[in-house]
């Protein structure tokens, strides 16, 4: 009695929520080639901060800019905030070929937080994803089969703790759960600038791992790889400090260990696009399915007439 309840509410969350699913988990699946694709890019010591700051000073001589991102694999960097071209930084000139590569995890990264620019939509949809996942649960263990319907059911079992971590996370991160403790470190008396941010990094780091400088919630705060990990810097006047870990989104983003994570959130993102076209796959052949309660000689004659008696 209650399994097909459960079934009946499991298909009909998941139809009602396809399309907004579907964009989240294929936008999701670009960006989880992201961290692979940055901490592979980085070229030790291919980025002197001499250069840097004078190309900061170049293209941005008002300070105007509010940050600054840097492609270490097509040595790019952009200024964000301004009208200033994408900057080869072998040349000091606007680059010739600049890659399209950003800007696909940029639309990516944007659809998957904002989706059609509603971020309740994606915080909704979470939710749905996590409720279909908990009547799935509670339908009880599958039957592994060779079929549609085995395949569907027992990829969904065997990647289970990945398919529920990754929009359980994901609905952290929107409800601005962080699980860190303390409180941030006090801005320093003046005002840092990008070109002081760049100095103060490059005195203990390789601004090659640096993958964005910019100001956010009134301090200017950097990111940048250390052994594949991406982590948040913010300034003081004695120089960078690390911020506490928002293990939520690393978890999320698989910035925690790019070279283990990001496989892993490729993977979690192929199985929920496999589930989910495999679940309406399941519906739609149900759907078309001609009805079995009549032959098929008797469905090709008609009705006999019945007499008035």
């Amino acid at each position: 009695m209650i399994r097909p309840l459960l079934i009946r509410f499991h298909r009909w969350i998941t139809l009602v929520f396809a399309l907004p699913l579907l964009a989240i988990i294929v936008t999701g699946l670009i960006l989880s080639a992201e961290p692979i694709v940055q901490d592979i890019g980085i070229k030790p010591q291919s980025i002197d901060a001499e250069r840097l700051v004078s190309l900061i000073g170049r293209y941005d001589p008002d300070g105007k800019a509010r940050g600054l991102g840097i492609n270490a694999a097509a040595q790019t960097m952009t200024l964000q905030g301004i009208d200033a071209p994408e900057i080869d930084l072998a040349t000091g000139e606007a680059a010739t070929n600049p890659s399209n590569l950003p800007n696909v995890f940029l639309w990516a990264r944007r659809t998957h937080e904002r989706l059609l620019g509603q971020s309740w939509l994606v915080t909704t949809s979470t939710v749905a994803m996590l409720i279909i996942m908990t009547l799935g649960l509670a339908m009880g263990l599958p039957r592994l089969r060779n079929s549609l319907s085995g395949w569907h059911k027992g990829a969904a079992w065997l990647t289970l703790p990945l398919l529920i971590l990754s929009p359980l996370t994901g609905l952290f991160m929107a409800l601005g759960l962080t699980f860190t403790s303390g409180a941030p470190p006090a801005n320093p008396g003046s005002r840092i600038t990008l070109p002081n941010a760049v100095n103060m990094i490059a005195k203990s780091r390789d601004l090659a791992q640096v993958v964005s400088i910019g100001t956010r919630g009134g301090r200017i705060m950097a990111r940048l790889y250390e052994d594949g990990e991406l982590r948040a810097y913010t300034f003081t006047a004695d120089g960078m400090v690390a911020l506490p870990r928002n293990w939520p989104r690393l978890l999320h983003e698989g910035n925690w260990s790019a070279l283990i994570a990001g496989p892993l959130n490729v993977v979690t993102a192929v199985v929920l696009l496999g589930v989910l076209t495999t679940g309406l796959l399941i519906w739609g052949r149900r759907k078309l399915r001609r009805p079995q309660g009549r032959s098929r000689d008797q469905r090709g004659q008609p009705e006999p007439l019945r007499s008035a008696a």
